[in-house]
């Protein structure tokens, strides 16, 4: 086709993808005019400002005119598209590619150590104007005296490299005995029992503060216990409520009591009286029942922010019952999901009073029915070090950047997503959830094919917009509670961790709760089809394998599918299948009902923690698309417990480790579920290895019967190796061949014969194989069981199959299961003769693979496979 010139031929070619933007008709002539003159007039209407301190963009509308809505529409250049697995290879190697995408994600340049530092409790950090210990002390006692103060009730020693010795020497509680309030923040205390000892020498200490100091790491809870035991009337430790809160922690939250007010004047006074607005924010509160925090205490109280708490020890309708109690209540800020449930829509109706949500006004929540709103959620903002090249630094934020889409013709779908960057202007656009504007990638084709096809993102307002007023889009366009739009904002921002961590222990404590027993294993109900008339067996393939290694003289082949009394194929025989081949029920199929709850990944996770809980050869394993919660909880505890967050995502239904990602990045963990359905699943970090690479293991089993449940186990096994040494180098997790076995489609095939791999690898690591196998035997059998025992269904007297089961082996040499898989490659199997390691060690001839399956499945016999 040639160039397209005119409007008309321009719709007829990609009336689909204008279609699927969404863009309104009305501005499709406005979008040929700027893609055929390649018109990127973006600056003439938009301005990008920095913000959040310089480590984010903002885009602002500068034009003089007002936008209206649908008015106008943008070309957007996409400023880097790439495959996920070409990513740090290209920033390394394509000239100004990672300082242009470090400019644009805000990572080029590195943070300024030398800014004031202010912490939770809006305490400055600038050393005092480089006064020493002994020169402030000596200031805050005639500073208390100016004022007319006998003592000193409120001291700042920070960041003055105080260390156990020197608070010794300083005698604390003979120079201060009536001190409230005494942060040592930042300094270089690390001997607990001197801390506590002077610490609890103040005993009418309200307020402490050891953040930042080697003693919290190096000192265990019991440090904090013997505090509180010391000075019982502790408020306030490290920034966070201690059980015995009251009106002082209340008071220096409402900023009632400060360093020039840091008690009440007379004892019977009620200084709680005058806080309308109070902000008890990631204070670790674990109750809101409290004397202290009562409408009685503080009847003009108006805002109230509670977020970060995990509130366990109140239930929701005893939060709510406190809250509407303040009759004056008007603006709340909560975690949604969280401690008053999951229901902005609920909380409103709850506590009537309220009038401003999470920053969102009331009765638009109740017009709009969002039940989880949230307008003040903090950004995640990359992290970086000074010594961190650029291209690690790109690779750490790009999840807060770059989309996706997936290329398909008539033919096919593309296997993986192509990933891109939208360009300066594009990637300006912050997320809202009552966004102004709206973004769409869009691939133009100028001469009608996908040969020319330039991609390109088109923006455009959907409301009116003034000057100077933030264009904002939704990252999240499309995705609403019932796709887990809640637990998805984690990617971009700072959601409640607690709640996840509560979703975690929920899902936790159910597949701990799941035991199953063992089936019975009963002799074989299985009947031959071996003909004593001597007839053959007439079999249907579409596998080329099985039409040239099947040479038994039992069976023959036949290429018409009604006239075939067993159908040996690869494609999934369902009832329409059936209908349109004129399959009967009188013809075996090699497959099963339902065997999708063993072969998609997903179900067969399902199927197993169904069946049996957690078991010690499954690792953690989650459901993007129905468990991304407790699957984000899981990852937050870890973190918290410093152990290891390696993880790999798989799609659901596709083989050869297409679209697989490991990954350590929470982000791009959430982000991924937008190239299609996964699960995710916890890495084995520390595998056996072999020769110092790592690798699995392929088993064939054969399925004779569900009920009752009749396996076997093909004596021939392969191992399939990385081609590279293994290492958990983050760079080499864009290194297929580290981290992946499958060599066949991709990479170098290492081949190794398995007899010499098993010797081998038994002098390698000093084990006895015969014991690996039979730990490997059990892990099948009950991988089975657990389908059986949770589907029935599958049962079916006119099936027969074969699965391939993978299996990767832990540091200990003790199984885990990688996955099952239908109608399993054997081409290695029928390649290679093979000593058999098990059984009587006999050859196994690699031309009569297929002939002893079928013998095993049609015509119950036993060679060269073992009963499970």
């Amino acid at each position: 086709m040639t160039k397209i010139q005119a409007y008309e031929d321009f719709v007829k070619v990609h009336g689909i993808l204008l279609a699927a933007s969404g863009l309104p008709r009305a501005l499709h002539r406005k979008l040929f005019d700027k893609l055929i003159s390649e018109t990127f007039d973006g600056g003439a209407y938009f301005q990008v400002h920095p913000c959040q301190d310089g480590r984010q963009r903002s885009l602002l509308l500068t034009s003089a005119a007002p936008m209206p809505k649908d008015s106008n529409v943008f070309l957007i250049d996409h400023a880097w598209t790439f495959r996920l697995s070409d990513a740090y290879k290209q920033l390394q190697e394509v000239p100004g590619l990672a300082q242009r995408m470090a400019a644009m994600m805000c990572v080029d340049v590195d943070s300024n150590s030398d800014a004031e530092e202010i912490d939770g409790d809006g305490v400055s950090r600038d050393n005092y104007s480089k006064l020493n210990v002994t020169d402030i002390v000596e200031n805050e006692i005639g500073y208390a005296k100016e004022r007319g103060h006998d003592t000193v009730k409120w001291l700042e020693l920070e960041e003055l490299d105080i260390d156990d010795d020197m608070l010794l020497s300083l005698d604390l509680s003979s120079k201060f005995p009536d001190l409230l309030a005494l942060s040592l923040y930042g300094n270089k205390l690390e001997n607990g029992e001197i801390v506590v000892q002077e610490v609890t020498k103040l005993k009418n200490l309200k307020a402490l503060w050891l953040n930042n100091n080697p003693v919290l790491e190096n000192c265990d809870g019991c440090m904090a216990d013997t505090i509180f035991k010391g000075c019982p009337g502790l408020e306030i430790y490290n920034s966070c409520f201690t059980s015995n809160f009251g009106e002082w922690a209340l008071g220096f939250c409402g900023g009632v009591y400060k360093k020039d007010n840091p008690c009440p004047i007379h004892q019977d006074d009620h200084p709680l009286q005058s806080v309308t607005s109070l902000d008890l924010s990631n204070r670790s509160i674990h109750s809101l029942i409290n004397k202290a925090f009562s409408p009685g205490e503080m009847p003009s109280l108006s805002h109230l922010n509670i977020r970060g708490n995990p509130l366990k020890q109140n239930s929701v309708s005893e939060l709510f019952k406190v809250l509407k109690g303040f009759p004056c209540l008007q603006t709340l800020e909560v975690d949604l999901p969280g401690p008053l449930g999951e229901s902005a829509i609920e909380i409103l109706e709850s506590v009537p009073n309220i009038c401003l949500l999470n920053g969102v006004n009331g009765s638009k929540i109740l017009e709009t029915g969002n039940h989880v709103i949230d307008s003040v959620l903090q950004p995640c903002l990359p992290e970086w070090t000074a010594e961190e090249p650029l291209a690690d630094r790109v690779i750490n934020a790009m999840w807060l950047y770059l989309m996706t889409y997936r290329l398909a013709d008539e033919e096919k779908i593309d296997e993986t997503s192509v990933c891109y960057v939208m360009d300066e202007l594009g990637s300006a656009l912050r997320h809202s959830d009552e966004p102004n504007f709206r973004v769409a990638p869009f691939l133009f084709m100028p001469e009608g094919n996908l040969d020319s096809a330039v991609s390109y993102s088109i923006l455009w307002p959907i409301q009116n917009v003034q000057n100077g007023d933030e264009c904002t889009r939704d990252f999240l366009f499309g995705i609403g509670e019932d796709k887990q739009r809640s637990a998805r904002l984690t990617a971009y921002f700072h959601t409640p961790q607690y709640y996840f961590i509560q979703e975690y222990e929920k899902f936790h404590q159910m597949l701990q709760s799941k035991s199953s027993t063992p089936l019975p294993v009963k002799s074989s109900s299985s009947k031959t089809l071996r003909r004593t008339d001597g007839r053959v067996l007439r079999v249907y393939t579409d596998l080329p394998q099985v039409e040239e290694f099947l040479t038994r003289p039992e069976f023959i082949i036949t290429t018409e599918v009604k006239d075939a009394d067993i159908i040996w194929t690869s494609m999934q025989v369902d009832d329409d299948v059936k209908r349109a081949a004129g399959i009967t029920d009188r013809q075996y199929i090699s497959q099963f009902p339902f065997e999708a709850c063993l072969v998609m990944k997903h179900h067969l996770a399902e199927t197993i923690q169904k069946a049996h809980g957690s078991p010690d050869w499954l690792y953690p394993t989650y459901n993007l698309e129905s468990h991304l919660s407790p699957l984000i909880g899981d990852y937050y505890v870890r973190k918290r417990d410093g152990l290891n967050n390696l993880w790999i995502l798989k799609p659901w239904n596709m083989a050869r480790t297409i679209d697989t990602t490991v990954t350590d990045n929470l982000s791009a963990i959430i982000r991924l579920m937008e190239t299609g359905p996964k699960i995710c699943q916890k890495y084995i970090e520390h595998p056996a290895l072999f020769q110092g690479k790592k690798f699995d293991i392929r088993y064939v089993v054969l399925v004779r019967s569900v009920k009752p449940l009749e396996l076997f186990l093909a004596d021939v096994f392969w191992v399939r190796l990385a081609n590279n040494q293994y290492t958990l180098d983050k760079h080499s997790l864009f290194e297929y061949e580290t981290h992946f076995t499958v060599m066949n489609y991709r990479g170098r095939m290492n081949h190794k014969n398995t007899p010499e791999f098993v010797k081998e690898f038994e002098q390698e690591h000093q084990v006895k194989w015969l014991d690996i196998h039979e730990r490997v035997r059990n892990m099948i059998r009950s991988v089975f069981e657990a389908a059986a025992t949770v589907h029935p269904e599958m049962h079916s007297p006119m099936s027969r199959a074969m699965y391939g089961v993978d299996v990767i082996l832990d540091s200990s040499f003790q199984p885990k299961l990688l996955e099952v898989t239908y109608c399993p490659d054997c081409t290695r199997a029928c390649k290679y003769d093979m000593q058999a390691i098990v059984g009587g060690g006999e050859l196994v001839k690699g031309i009569d693979f297929y002939n002893y399956v079928f013998g095993c499945l049609f015509l119950d016999e036993t060679t060269h496979v073992c009963p499970l």
